[in-house]
């Protein structure tokens, strides 16, 4: 249920498009938001805070990989997603 309200937010071609770079990013973010939202309640649980930065990290590759292919979807989904650019080395 809440996966679908998350697909009906971005605009898709078609169905299948639910692997593509932007939806996984999306997924992420949306992930990365209700556990940062469970952990301020619950400051001490070590384990949703090890899976956060499982997720962050998925989610800092995937934008690293998609900043190097495509600059232009790149910098519209960071825009679309409210989130900071990637620091580069």
């Amino acid at each position: 249920m809440v996966k679908n309200s998350f697909i009906s937010v971005i605009p898709q071609e078609k169905e299948e498009n639910r692997g593509s770079t932007e939806f996984q990013v999306f997924s992420f973010t949306n992930k990365i938001r209700r556990l940062t939202s469970h952990l301020e309640l619950h400051k001490k649980d070590f384990s949703s805070q090890r899976g956060l930065r499982i997720i962050l990290g998925k989610r800092q590759r995937l934008l690293a990989y998609l900043a190097k292919k495509n600059k232009i979807r790149y910098k519209k989904l960071i825009g679309e997603l409210n989130i900071r650019e990637l620091k580069t080395r």
